[in-house]
C-alpha cells in the first residue's frame, strides 16, 4: 500500500502554524535571495522550456551560492552533450562576473543514462563521463515506473503517437513493454545496469537511481555496498514514484546510499507535507540526507528561491545552521568531490 505524505490541510495547519509564526531569519527584500550562501543544488534542470541555465547561474552566483549540478540543460548544437552545454554556460558566467568583480558559482553537468530516449549504452556513458559530467541518472521519465504511474509523452510510449500528448498511467505489463526496467525475470540486476554502476563507480561520479522500484532500489543498494561506491543516491524518496518506507530509508542509509530530499515534494503538484519529510530526516539522520531543488519548471520558483525555501521549512521544524550546512554545503560537495 503506498503512503499518502500529503497530510490533509486541517490536520497540517495545527504543525504549520507554529513552524511558520516561529521562523524569523530576518526581512527578505525581493528579488535579492538570502540565506543561500554557499548552498550546493545537486539536482536542477535547464532544458527547453525551462529556467534559463546562465540566467540562473547569475542569480546564484549574486546569492552566493556554491554551485549547481545540472542533471538536464539544453542541447548544444541539436545534440545532447551536457558537460559541453555546462562549459559553454561557465565561459559566458566567468566573463559576467569578472565584470560584475562577482565570485561566480561553480556548475557542474549531469548525465542522463536514458535522457535522449534512445537505447542507452556502454560506449556513449564512457564518452560522457570522458567529457568530465559529475553525475549519472538511471532511467527517470521513461522508467516503466514513471509510465506505471502517470503515464508519458503519447509518442514516447507509442511510436507514431501525438508528440504533444500524454498517456493515461499505464497498466504495469504495458509500461514494462514500453519503458525501462533495470531488474531481470529473477529479480536480479541485468548485466547492463550492473556495470552501469561498476563504471560510474569506476570514475568516481555520483550515481542518482532514478525512478526505481523498491526491487531495483535493493539491487542496486547491494551492488553499491559490495563495491564499497559511496555515491550513490535517491532523489525525492517522498514522490510517488519512490515512495520510501521508513524501513527501507533505513536500509539503503546503512550502506551509504544519501537521501535527496527535493522542492519538487514539497511544491503544490505533489503536496508533501514539510512535516513529515523533517520527521524522516530526524528519524534516520541528519547525515544521510542532502537538499535540492529539482527546480525548472515554470510552475516552481527558480532553483535559488526553491533552496532557500526547502531550507527555511526545515529550519523553521527545528534544523539548525550547523545541520542544514551539513546536507545542502558539506555532503553536496563530499558527493561531488569538491570537498
Amino acid at each position: 500500500m503506498r503512503r499518502d505524505h500529503a497530510t490533509p490541510t486541517l490536520e497540517r495547519c495545527v504543525t504549520s502554524y507554529p513552524a511558520r509564526r516561529g521562523f524569523r531569519p530576518g526581512v527578505v527584500f525581493p528579488p535579492q535571495v538570502p540565506d543561500v550562501e554557499d548552498t550546493i543544488d545537486i539536482h536542477c534542470h535547464s532544458h527547453e522550456g525551462q529556467q534559463d541555465a546562465l540566467a540562473l547561474a547569475k542569480l546564484a552566483s549574486e546569492s552566493k551560492m556554491g554551485g549547481l549540478l545540472f542533471k538536464t540543460i539544453g542541447a548544444t548544437r541539436g545534440e545532447y552533450a551536457p558537460a559541453e552545454a555546462v562549459a559553454a554556460v561557465r565561459e559566458d558566467l566567468h566573463r559576467w562576473a569578472e565584470e560584475k568583480q562577482l565570485k561566480p558559482t561553480e556548475c557542474w553537468a549531469g548525465y542522463g543514462l536514458t535522457a535522449d530516449n534512445k537505447p542507452p549504452s556502454i560506449e556513449k556513458l564512457r564518452h560522457h563521463l570522458s567529457t568530465g559530467v559529475k553525475a549519472v541518472w538511471l532511467p527517470v521519465f521513461n522508467h516503466a515506473n514513471t509510465y506505471r504511474m502517470v503515464g508519458g509523452r503519447t509518442s514516447w510510449v507509442y511510436p507514431g503517437g501525438d508528440p504533444y500528448g500524454h498517456t493515461a498511467p499505464l497498466p504495469w505489463d504495458e509500461a514494462l513493454k514500453a519503458g525501462h526496467y533495470m531488474i531481470d525475470d529473477h529479480g536480479k540486476l541485468k548485466p547492463f545496469y550492473e556495470e552501469v554502476v561498476r563504471i560510474v563507480a569506476d570514475h568516481d561520479a555520483m550515481l542518482f537511481f532514478g525512478h526505481a522500484t523498491h526491487p531495483e532500489i535493493r539491487e542496486l543498494a547491494a551492488l553499491t555496498d559490495k563495491l564499497g561506491f559511496r555515491k550513490a543516491v535517491i532523489d525525492h524518496p517522498f514522490s510517488p514514484f519512490l515512495d520510501l518506507t521508513p524501513e527501507l530509508m533505513r536500509e539503503v542509509a546503512d550502506v551509504g546510499i544519501t537521501l535527496n530530499f527535493t522542492f519538487d515534494e514539497l511544491s503544490p503538484l505533489l503536496g508533501v507535507d514539510p512535516k513529515e519529510m523533517y520527521d524522516a530526516i530526524r528519524l534516520i539522520g541528519v547525515e544521510h540526507f542532502t537538499l535540492s531543488s529539482d527546480a525548472g519548471e515554470p510552475l516552481f520558483p527558480h532553483t535559488v528561491e526553491c533552496m532557500r525555501l526547502i531550507r527555511g521549512y526545515m529550519a523553521a521544524f527545528g534544523m539548525n545552521a550547523e545541520e542544514l550546512r551539513l546536507m545542502t554545503v558539506t555532503k553536496p560537495a563530499q558527493l561531488l568531490g569538491v570537498a
